[in-house]
């Protein structure tokens, strides 16, 4: 009796793997820089609209000082003898407060930028709703810094140690010097650590926020904020981290090729049972 035919076996069905996220692209450089442009400009005028209002903000630097008092904040004074016991100490806290919040935070969007995308559109949105906000407290209220307020009896120790950034307020058309509350310093760095921390996956991105740390402690060691500024600044990028949540991780953009590069060849598949060798 001859053997029989053995059965045709049906296809076996291809084996579904799960959808992975599409990894965003980078925004446009050009169109970048022009929002970027235009949101800093729109910033600068409405510094210089919160300016010409001095008896008013040092009517409100008066009730924030016996607010912080009625609180029981700690003292602006005790930072502020830290740093002038050593000439070394203060002059950093000077270079500190020049030179690194404006580069600090441009460095981590260009590296968001290139590295993270995703996480550089949702920092960047974030950065604009805490700065607003921070805007809108300067117009509303003006607050001359604890420097310029005699009752404190604190050092502008920029002015008396150096590097100054900010000049005499009667001739300064530059800055507004009565715009303390909330401290953007302490709301950008706080940003930034959030941003680095969210962004990487090392054991150790958790000391970003150092960052945040030093610069309270700067901003009030020298007598540019109230421990108020701070804490209002934490407030509001607190809530605009919970209004802006953070995108799902897809890992880096693939690497950009040059014209002419070839794509990397795709790993061979091992033989299945059954196939010819």
């Amino acid at each position: 009796m001859p053997p029989a035919d053995p059965q045709p076996t049906a296809p076996s069905a291809p084996s579904e793997q799960p959808a992975r996220p599409e990894r965003p692209s980078r925004p446009h450089p050009v169109r970048e820089l022009l929002l970027i442009a235009v949101l800093y400009t729109v910033y600068r005028l409405g510094r210089i609209a919160a300016e010409g209002h001095v008896p008013q903000a040092f009517r409100n630097a008066t009730d924030v000082w016996n607010l912080e008092r009625t609180l029981h904040l700690p003292g602006e004074a005790d930072v502020q003898d830290l740093l002038l016991h050593s000439d070394l100490l203060v002059h950093t806290a000077n270079a500190f407060y020049a030179t690194v919040h404006f580069p600090a935070t441009v460095l981590f969007l260009l590296w968001t930028y290139w590295r993270r995308p995703g996480h550089y559109v949702w920092i960047r949105r974030v950065l604009t709703v805490l700065t607003g906000a921070g805007l809108a407290l300067h117009l509303l209220l003006p607050l001359a810094p604890p420097r310029m307020l005699e009752v404190t009896g604190l050092v502008d120790t920029a002015r008396v140690y150096g590097p100054a950034v900010y000049g005499d307020p009667a001739t300064d058309s530059l800055s507004n010097q009565f715009a303390a509350m909330p401290s953007l310093h302490v709301g950008w760095a706080l940003t930034v650590a959030v941003g680095l921390i969210a962004a990487t996956r090392s054991r150790w991105r958790w000391l970003w926020l150092l960052h945040p740390a030093v610069t309270y402690l700067v901003v009030v060691g020298t007598a540019n904020h109230y421990w108020l500024d701070g804490v209002v600044a934490i407030a509001l990028t607190g809530a605009a981290l919970l209004l802006l949540r953070p995108p799902v991780s897809a890992g880096p953009p693939p690497p950009l090729r040059l014209p002419g590069q070839r794509r990397p060849a795709a790993p061979a598949r091992p033989a299945t049972a059954g196939s010819a060798p």
